[in-house]
């Protein structure tokens, strides 16, 4: 006989709804906290602001923006990058008005460094650019029809009026602008080597000057200027090619870093500067993958130089730039990487 009762098929009791309910938010918390560490070690700096500095000279974008870029992937929220005099910017990093800057020089920058707190206000590791020359120079062929190869010739004043554009008998030297901190050694050469009375310190806006010592090299008129590198005036006045360097010796009585003399036994007058990220002391000492990143990058001066260069050919804005950074990374992928890797195993 079949009973006219229906089928029964029992509901979950809701002590076994309660047990599934638990086991599936106990997964979603699982799955959730396991992305939270995921997180936490991926972007160490999530959500801590970082405010970039650099100097007033446009080239140095390149290697602020790609530490900018660095910095991103490890979460930090970069600002706009700000431009100040190279003095302004370590009074700023190091009162915690600015994060870091990606362009301070050694020994050229040493008095910026000493006089705001030195090891005390800045976090300073590891070297982004090395053995940066910089120094004096005039046109090759000035310099083989004359055989100058010292500044200090120009205390003869038939050879300074050679470099003479406003009339006045003395060389006109393309010079530093005033709070780069070249102008401090430049000046210090003039008086310490006596050539204040044959030699003109020209200083205001270096790019426009130096665009001036430019045009006056192609139009045939012999040239003095300073120059450093990496910078892209080298690679249209080539030392070698177009220009030549000039010794300058040690000052009278010169100690420490006022003696000059290179490894290679040549003296311009400046000793090899490293290129430095700096930053605020207390704010790295929070911000450990930061402060490792910091340590570890590391940007040839060749790959400065031929960026700088596409700078001068018109690839000058700020996305433009930004675009060489994100090619840069592509073609360094690896190394990228392991600036990052090492940046979250210091957060760990």
């Amino acid at each position: 006989m079949h009973s006219n009762k229906p089928a029964h098929s029992p509901l979950p009791s809701r002590q076994h709804q309660y047990r599934c309910l638990a086991a599936i938010a106990l997964l979603s918390f699982g799955a959730a906290a396991a992305q939270a560490q995921t997180n936490s070690r991926d972007l160490p700096g999530k959500g801590v602001s970082v405010q970039p500095l650099k100097g007033t000279v446009d080239e140095e974008m390149f290697q602020t923006l790609l530490v900018a870029r660095a910095l991103e992937k490890l979460g930090y929220r970069v600002q706009h990058v700000k431009s100040l005099e190279n003095g302004t910017q370590h009074v700023a990093v190091a009162q915690g008005d600015a994060t870091f800057t990606a362009t301070h020089w050694m020994p050229l920058h040493r008095a910026f460094y000493e006089n705001n707190g030195a090891d005390k206000a800045f976090y300073r590791a590891g070297t982004y650019s090395r053995n940066a020359v910089q120094g004096y120079l005039i046109d090759k062929a000035t310099a083989e029809k004359y055989k100058i190869t010292s500044i200090t010739q120009l205390k003869d004043p038939k050879l300074a009026a050679l470099f003479d554009t406003d009339g006045d008998g003395k060389a006109d030297l393309t010079g530093c602008n005033p709070g780069w901190g070249c102008e401090l050694a430049i000046n210090k050469h003039l008086k310490g080597l006596d050539l204040e009375s044959s030699i003109t310190h020209r200083q205001g806006n270096y790019q426009a000057l130096i665009a001036d010592t430019i045009t006056r090299y192609k139009s045939g008129k012999p040239i003095l200027y300073y120059v450093w590198t990496p910078f892209w005036v080298n690679t249209v006045l080539r030392p070698g090619k177009e220009v030549s360097w000039l010794e300058a010796p040690n000052i009278p009585g010169a100690q420490g870093e006022d003696q000059t003399q290179l490894p290679n036994g040549k003296n311009y007058g400046f000793r090899l500067n490293q290129q430095y990220i700096l930053a605020n002391k207390a704010w790295a000492e929070k911000n450990p993958a930061a402060a490792k990143l910091f340590a570890v990058m590391q940007l040839p001066i060749e790959d400065i130089n031929a960026q700088n260069m596409r700078m001068r050919q018109g690839e000058s804005s700020e996305a433009d730039v930004g675009r060489h950074v994100d090619g840069w990374i592509k073609a360094h992928q690896h190394t990228f990487d392991g600036w990052l890797e090492q940046a979250r195993a210091a957060a760990k």
